[in-house]
């Protein structure tokens, strides 16, 4: 796929197994880390011709079954590719099946291209602050609907020609931007310092699939297929083990960050404990709340912003607001506020403590006074 890419929108939400039907969708929310591989691009869409014969679809499906099959040596795994096969993906039909899957995590694998030897990787997340550049990739990728069949009807004037349209579609979803971020991050370090790779950064574009996907959500540019050495590189065995590692590692990470913040892994499951940590709570001006998302955007705490969800607050940190559901002094009633908080379709949600007004570890929050 081209600097310009040509698909970076075939790609953030095309999460459907080939092999699967939507009925597999439609099961109960797995208790596991779900990871949704996605291999961009595929069937009649093929990506960005390049002169050396080397097709994105192919190498972005290559990458991403070992970078399935990698994740799913782990406990507490588990993935979901949103093709097997050289098929072609609706883009409408990724972020729904997406949705359903519950997923933590949505990953998609692109290759990158361009008119000169330009190289490098570069992983996408949702941002709304466009660049004329920016808005001209965004056009690009978004255009990929025009391969549809009855794209007027999926996408209800949706016009990705429209500056308005491009802007807009980040309004939602923007949400989970942080947490895309800090993933993208480890992803890229790990490119330019494991590997060697030159990191190109994070980068931001408004894309009409990362706008529909209900969680933290990235498009990775595993490199420029249009450059001689680099291309040759993605096209091997042995880079594409490589890049589908690196990406694996920088999950396998996050995932163990995040549960250390969420607390669980860190809380003692003796039911004495859990009762002696109550009262402490109660009576050390410990309050816990809920961080359901995060957002450069300073949005109204009202239930119709939030799925629904009342008693919402939110702080500015820097740039990010970071907005927060429920508040009690109770732990078991925090994990009680998380799950109400996931069952609304906020899967990566977690829960944060203060304690005399100021923020600490959960872990901190439930040790004795």
């Amino acid at each position: 796929m081209k600097t310009f890419k040509n698909h970076i929108l075939v790609f953030v939400l095309t999460l459907f197994t080939t092999s699967l039907t939507y009925s597999a969708f439609a099961q109960a929310p797995s208790d596991k880390f779900v990871v949704v591989v996605d291999a961009g691009h595929g069937g009649k869409d093929p990506g960005k011709p390049t002169k050396n014969n080397y097709k994105e679809s192919d190498i972005a499906l290559k990458i991403a079954l070992i970078l399935g099959k990698e994740l799913e040596k782990y406990d507490g795994f588990e993935i979901i590719y949103t093709r097997k096969t050289d098929i072609f993906l609706e883009l409408h039909e990724r972020a729904a099946i997406a949705n359903k899957a519950d997923a933590d995590l949505f990953v998609s694998i692109h290759c990158n291209a361009h008119h000169t030897q330009a190289y490098g990787t570069e992983t996408y997340v949702l941002g709304s602050k466009n660049s004329e550049r920016n808005m001209s990739i965004a056009r690009a990728e978004n255009e990929v609907i025009f391969l549809e069949d009855n794209y007027e009807k999926n996408y209800a004037g949706f016009d990705p020609h429209s500056p308005e349209t491009s802007i807009a579609i980040g309004i939602e979803q923007e949400v989970y931007v942080e947490q895309s971020i800090v993933l993208a991050q480890k992803i890229e370090n790990n490119f330019g310092k494991k590997l060697k790779r030159r990191s190109r950064g994070i980068k931001q574009l408004s894309l009409w699939v990362l706008h529909n996907t209900y969680m933290p959500s990235v498009l990775i540019e595993t490199g420029f297929i249009t450059n001689k050495k680099e291309g040759a590189f993605l096209n091997s065995k042995a880079g594409q083990s490589k890049i589908a590692n690196g990406i694996k590692d920088a999950i396998i990470i996050y995932k163990s960050e995040l549960d250390q913040n969420i607390g669980e892994s860190l809380f003692v499951s003796s039911s004495e404990t859990l009762n002696n940590n109550e009262d402490k709570e109660s009576s050390t001006n410990v309050i816990f709340k809920i961080q359901i998302a995060a957002s450069s955007r300073e949005l109204e705490t009202k239930p119709y912003n939030f799925k629904g969800l009342a008693d919402i607050s939110r702080e500015k940190q820097n740039n990010i607001y970071k907005y927060f559901y429920g508040n009690t002094s109770n732990y078991i009633e925090a994990k009680t506020l998380k799950n109400a908080a996931k069952s609304k379709g906020y899967s990566s949600c977690f829960i944060v403590a203060y304690k005399n007004g100021k923020k600490i570890s959960v872990q901190e929050a439930l040790k004795r006074p």
